[in-house]
């Protein structure tokens, strides 16, 4: 069984030789570039590491590194496609902190304030991130809020430029025919939850508190958004299905981080009145418009909005963060495992692995795939990232087990 058919196997709720894995197919299922480097030094490998994420330092897993590992997941995603096809040398080299020498995209402008802290900046020079002294990764650096949300400025985008179609066109079709790996792609998702976040890069005006509290009180408002939102994110879908066709087995149709680490942001009731109409209108335009299973992220405790997602036609949620409120392996299993695919959930990243000994992380990994990975309907990957904190045994553990539990 190669890992296309692995992956959809699991997809259809059917039980494969193995269940499979992903490493570094999103960007919540990455792995930092030290410690990646650290892993392939143990591998014998010595290549340059390219990163696919600037902000989270998130490494762009390899080939080579794909097979040794018996990875069945690549990602396919049109801010990085060109990047992807492209050498490291064509990058801009940076020592990080810890003296680990990555490769961030072409064109990445890095500069270092008086305290020692770097900024990202735009093309014309503005900062948009920071990462502090000695940190692991950046963080956006938020205009500030004032006033309220002006709704009339609101004007997501509702295109694609041709030469990113030519290039995840290019992409798609190298992955597919040159390798048996599952496609998953990614590009014009939806936040519904988190939309001031988007409000704000494009009116500077706006908070998450603002918007909560439309949810609530400007309903009318609030769906006229959220319906011209979903309208931009199709019209961009169908330029990304025309390049990439059936090639992909799944599409990230939102990233949308709807709950806290004790529950979630808003009352399901509202949830259920305000977010699913939109959400079902995006599933059923991907159900009826392509062959792509919908891919949902949202981290924390979501347990009450997990049926209103199935409800929608989510059909793959992630990261399903087992530590946190509600969201234990056999409860979810038990209520959502036939009518919802779980992709993560294999090994918590908050305590377990970077915590953990290499025996106990494969306890963990071997009871979490027994629970999860039962009638198929679970890819496994850890919940969210790999820190650069987390110990290298620690990864070679979680990997080995989850292969040798095939």
């Amino acid at each position: 069984m190669n890992s296309r058919e692995r992956v959809r196997r699991a997809l259809e709720w059917q039980e494969a030789d193995r269940p499979p894995l992903d490493l570094g197919g999103t960007r919540a299922s990455g792995i930092n570039a030290v410690v990646y480097a650290r892993l392939k030094e143990r591998m014998g490998l010595d290549t340059p590491t390219k990163l696919v994420d600037s902000m989270q330092i998130l490494a762009e897993v390899e080939p080579e590194v794909l097979e040794r590992l018996e990875i069945d997941v690549v990602p396919l995603e049109a801010a990085t496609a060109r990047w992807a096809e492209q050498d490291a040398s064509q990058g801009v080299a940076c020592d990080l902190f810890c003296g680990q020498r990555v490769y961030f995209p072409p064109g990445t402008d890095i500069r270092e304030e008086r305290d020692g802290s770097w900024v990202l900046c735009r093309p014309d020079g503005e900062p948009y991130a920071r990462m502090p002294k000695d940190g692991y990764y950046f963080d956006f650096l938020r205009p500030t809020m004032r006033g309220h949300i002006d709704p009339d400025a609101f004007r997501p985008k509702d295109t694609v430029p041709d030469e990113d179609l030519r290039a995840l066109e290019k992409r798609a079709k190298y992955l597919y025919e040159s390798t048996d790996k599952a496609i998953l792609g990614w590009g014009a998702s939806i936040s519904l939850m988190g939309l001031s976040w988007l409000l704000s890069d494009n009116i500077t005006q706006g908070s998450l508190d603002d918007w909560l509290c439309m949810l609530m009180v400007e309903k009318d408002t609030a769906h006229e958004m959220m319906a011209r939102y979903v309208d931009a994110v199709i019209s961009c879908l169908e330029l990304y299905h025309q390049a990439v066709g059936d090639r992909a087995l799944a599409w990230g149709i939102a990233s949308d981080d709807a709950g806290t680490q004790r529950g979630e942001l808003i009352a399901p009731e509202l949830f259920a009145e305000m977010i699913v109409p939109h959400y079902a209108r995006l599933c059923a335009w991907v159900h009826a418009h392509t062959p792509w299973k919908t891919f949902l992220h949202s981290c924390g405790s979501i347990y009450h909005y997990i049926p209103h997602w199935i409800e929608a036609g989510v059909d793959i949620l992630n990261p399903v963060q087992i530590s946190a409120a509600n969201m234990e392996p056999e409860r979810l299993k038990a209520e959502f495992g036939e009518r919802i695919v779980f992709w993560g959930g294999g090994c918590d990243t908050q305590r377990v692995l970077p915590l953990g000994t290499p025996d106990e992380v494969r306890e963990h990994v071997r009871h979490n795939i027994e629970v999860l990975g039962r009638g198929g309907g679970f890819v496994f990957t850890q919940v969210h990232n790999i820190q650069q904190n987390v110990p290298v045994e620690n990864v070679e553990a979680m990997l080995d087990e989850a292969r040798r539990l095939g």
